[in-house]
């Protein structure tokens, strides 16, 4: 069999790519150059074979516990709610549009389609929480085709996992990894029933570990991956070469609804902990800190006096809550927790809900320039919480940006703030503004400028006389009830 020199190279590139991200093989690859007269394409090929085998050899043992989970809802008049925002909406549709089957009248059903895996022989399976929130019925359809009612264990809205359970004994389970040691650039498989193709599988690499702030669910961590994801992969596994789960595949980024190579897949050691908890006690139970939190940009940084942008800034401390019982304060840098130091508001975030509920846990803070210590016994989140220390941050002065006002009865009744709070609102704001482009908004109450207290107008531009163009405002703003900070540059 004889191959022109593009074919040869193409190969050779394949061969070497598979290698080097790890794939499961036997054997050496002869990467002598096809020019040579020694080069031997019938072994490349057969090493070819060998890696197909071992992905073929991955999907025969995981195959078995996917399943596809079917979901009805009795509809009237409204569509099933999520806990906010649905999290596929964020990437520009509903993981159900298309396998719903709406009905004229105002009563009607909704039928969508997801996918799950089984992680216990007595029929426990691991799932999204978008998949299954609010369904009155849920059909799971095995690999065999064998169908099975199943019935909610527990759900989580925070972290979009769910557990559900089918009647039976001895289902194939899938083997549980270590999401931990994954790579970047490592193999992956995704197993699921996108659009009801059931049992697809696609195969990619690690994209990224740790991905955050996407805006899916509360708790973040995720991996991304280029494995094909598309509506109907929800809840299925991600798969690395030793057959293990190591993620549980929730949604991808796209503009036209299917798959562009952005997926994300929350990690196994994160589902294995809410998944044990939900078959336990039908609950999380999270640690709760107490706190109101926003990330260190460069121009708080300054402000502060600190050496990085890492750790998280308290912007308010819940009244009565641990952090205010243990001394932490509006302006606080949280810095260290228990040891381990901070690198951003979710790495805190996620770092406090982990923790028992009760522990003495250490918190390390930069207060004024110095680094000091605090002892916080961690409560726990109360379910009105949005996590353990909620993420914040969302005449004309011509070099502000907008206007003041003073408070007024009729303004702290509609703004919902104390009779005696002062301060001044927002006005006609500059969406082209420095200050908007940080978060400002009308309706935003300023009680500090730049470490003044500010009790009306009067007070606001006495602080703002001595700055010019380019010096940077450091604001604290009450906005929905909670304070914040916002730091922009005059203009």
């Amino acid at each position: 069999m004889s191959f022109d020199a593009k074919t040869k190279g193409t190969l050779l590139a394949v061969a070497v790519g598979c290698f080097a991200a790890g794939a499961i093989v036997t054997g050496v690859l002869d990467l002598t150059p096809w020019s040579s007269a020694e080069s031997n394409p019938s072994a490349d090929l057969e090493a070819l074979r060998r890696i197909g085998q071992g992905f073929s050899q991955v999907v025969k043992e995981v195959s078995p516990a996917v399943v596809n989970v079917r979901v009805t809802a009795k509809v009237s008049g409204r569509r099933p709610s999520f806990h906010g925002a649905p999290p596929f909406d964020f990437f520009g549709g509903d993981p159900f549009h298309g396998f719903f089957e709406q009905q004229p009248e105002e009563d009607r059903l909704e039928r969508g389609s997801g996918s799950g895996v089984i992680v216990s022989a007595d029929g426990y399976i691991l799932t999204n929480n978008h998949v299954v929130t609010e369904a009155d019925e849920i059909t799971v359809v095995a690999a065999d085709g064998e169908r099975y009612e199943a019935t909610v264990v527990g759900t989580d809205y925070r972290t979009d996992l769910a557990v559900i359970k089918i009647e039976g004994k001895n289902f194939p389970a899938a083997k549980l990894g270590d999401s931990s040691q994954l790579e970047v650039g490592e193999w992956v498989l995704a197993v699921g029933n996108p659009f009801e193709l059931q049992n697809t599988v696609t195969a990619g690499i690690v994209s990224a570990r740790g991905r955050s702030n996407v805006g899916l669910a509360e708790y973040e961590d995720f991996i991304q991956t280029d494995a094909a994801i598309n509506p109907g992969n929800s809840g299925g596994p991600l798969v690395n070469l030793d057959g293990e789960v190591v993620g549980i595949n929730t949604a991808i980024a796209t503009r036209t609804g299917g798959n562009m190579g952005i997926g994300f897949a929350i990690p196994i050691n994160m589902a294995k902990q809410v998944m044990d908890e939900l078959i336990k006690t039908g609950k999380v139970t999270r640690g709760w800190l107490g706190v109101y939190i926003q990330p260190v940009t460069a121009d708080f940084q300054k402000q502060f006096r600190l050496k990085s942008t890492a750790g998280a800034l308290v912007a308010d401390v819940n009244a009565g809550g641990p952090a205010d019982k243990a001394g932490l304060k509006r302006g606080d840098v949280i810095v260290r927790y228990q040891g381990e130091k901070i690198e951003d508001t979710n790495h805190l975030r996620n770092l406090v809900a982990d923790t028992e509920v009760g522990t003495n846990a250490e918190v390390g803070v930069i207060r004024n320039g110095k680094e000091k210590k605090i002892r916080v016994k961690i409560g726990e989140l109360p379910e009105e919480e949005a996590a353990a220390g909620r993420q914040l941050g969302g005449g004309f002065e011509e070099d502000v940006g907008f206007e003041v006002k003073n408070l007024t009865p009729s303004l702290r009744r509609q703004l919902g703030l104390a009779e005696n709070q002062e301060g001044v609102v927002v006005v006609n704001l500059k969406q082209v503004s420095d200050a908007y482009q940080q978060g400002l908004r009308q309706g935003d109450v300023i009680i500090e400028l730049n470490r003044q207290e500010i009790a009306d107008v009067s007070d606001f531009n006495a602080a703002l006389g001595d700055l010019g163009p380019g010096d940077t405002v450091l604001l604290v703003v009450i906005t929905a009830g909670h304070t914040r900070y916002i730091s922009f540059e005059l203009e």
